[in-house]
């Protein structure tokens, strides 16, 4: 009699080194045939102690830190952390650099929904979104290297404001053996005038992009077979498993911590929170592709107030904010107060202080503990990819092996954060 043939499940990783993995993501998956059965995410890989760093640092020199978490959304990072500082503190920034941090907020939206999107594209087939989404991430980039010399990691959101205003020029593109002097001309075409000339010059043209997207993915035949009815979340499923942000809109709840708990100048701007239909990778991508449209719309409003509105972008109070440059240079008791704020900082009073913004990704939170020193007690990162992983292993049971990356792109995850 012959012999049957054995079958029996399969237990084997993905990750971490995997083009999909998005980081350092080491998942471990069961599955029978192509059918996933279990699916078990292992954090850790890239813990830097970035909590316990803090608590070692004055204040001030843990903004850096912030950047480094998820490192496709520098500024928001920075924005939850500060606004935690400025609670605790007791003040306010100004209203101008209350725009500009809304302003650099929405910028970084569009960045991490660019960025998202073109990996999204290439994990799932389509290769060209790659290229298309980097086009248009690389001047947003040119916009944070204008206001603080680095294309990411910006360390611009301080207490009681921004490190300083934006810039009256932008930088010019120079002739060089790559570039023509004739290239060079074009490069530098919408580059002269000021930055919120050039933000709005890109304003004006991303919508027309965006529609370059959708013309490439929303209707195309494959797409929808790959990213329609997979790793669908009911609404009720979604609260409980604490998603927030595209995640949680894209299940049909209308949560947004800009319309729900604004913060800043969220509730003086005009815009929609946009809503899917049935959780699924599909409608993720629609949320993600209408925020970036409706962030257009932000950023345009805050261009419109900033240009009629002049005033301070920092607090003038030298305990918290340092002196300008120039008092520096030429007073004595500004200097005095700057060495004191780049050796010891300063103390908050004793208390506790939960911020919370509306990441890209989510709920970005920071829970800040205060003994009365001059560095954290304890500080807490409530990170929006957390939630989304550990809810993996439920969202890709029954489906097959290569709708493990359509679903796990369609979280947005990025390991800075998650691991901490």
């Amino acid at each position: 009699m012959e012999k049957l043939p054995e079958i029996r499940n399969y237990t084997f990783n993905f990750g971490p080194q995997h083009p999909a993995a998005h980081g350092v993501l080491r998942l471990i998956l069961e599955v029978d045939g192509e059918t996933i059965l279990r699916a078990d995410p292992h954090v850790g890989l890239l813990h830097r102690a970035t909590e316990k760093l803090a608590e070692s640092k004055p204040y001030n020199q843990s903004i850096g830190y912030m950047d480094r978490l998820d490192y496709v959304s520098m500024m928001c990072n920075e924005h939850g952390y500060v606004l935690a500082i400025e609670k605790l503190l007791g003040i306010e920034a100004p209203v101008r650099a209350q725009y500009i941090r809304v302003m650099f907020d929405e910028i970084t939206r569009i960045l991490n929904h660019l960025l998202w999107l073109g990996a999204h594209g290439l994990d799932v087939g389509a290769m060209s979104m790659f290229l298309y989404c980097f086009r248009e991430r690389e001047e947003l980039l040119d916009c944070y290297e204008a206001v603080c010399g680095t294309r990411m990691h910006a360390t611009y959101y301080r207490p009681g404001g921004v490190y300083r205003d934006l810039p009256a020029k932008m930088p010019l593109y120079k002739a060089s053996r790559w570039h023509t002097d004739k290239e060079v001309a074009e490069l530098n075409e919408n580059r002269q005038g000021s930055l919120l000339d050039f933000i709005w010059d890109f304003t004006e043209r991303f919508p027309k992009r965006v529609d370059e997207y959708e013309t490439l993915l929303t209707d195309n035949r494959i797409w929808k077979q790959r990213t329609v009815d997979i790793g669908v979340v009911s609404p009720e499923r979604a609260i409980a498993l604490g998603f927030t942000g595209p995640m949680l809109r894209g299940s049909g709840v209308e949560w947004d911590l800009r319309k729900k708990q604004p913060y800043e100048v969220y509730d003086k701007l005009d815009f929609a929170i946009p809503i899917g239909k049935t959780g699924d990778c599909y409608d993720r991508y629609l949320v993600r592709v209408e925020e970036m449209r409706q962030s257009n719309h932000i950023i345009r409003q805050c261009i419109e107030w900033l240009r009629n509105n002049p005033g301070p972008v920092i607090l003038g109070n030298n305990k918290v904010a340092p002196p300008k440059r120039v008092d520096m240079k030429e007073d004595m008791e500004s200097l005095i107060h700057h060495f004191k704020l780049a050796t010891e900082g300063y103390c908050l009073p004793v208390g506790e202080a939960y911020a919370a913004i509306e990441h890209p990704k989510g709920e970005f939170g920071v829970y800040l503990v205060s003994d009365g020193a001059n560095k954290p007690y304890r500080l807490k990162i409530r990170a929006a990819g957390f939630a989304h992983l550990a809810s993996l292993g439920e969202l890709v049971h029954g489906h097959m092996l290569a709708d493990v990356v359509t679903i796990l792109s369609s979280l947005d995850i990025v390991f800075g954060e998650i691991d901490r």
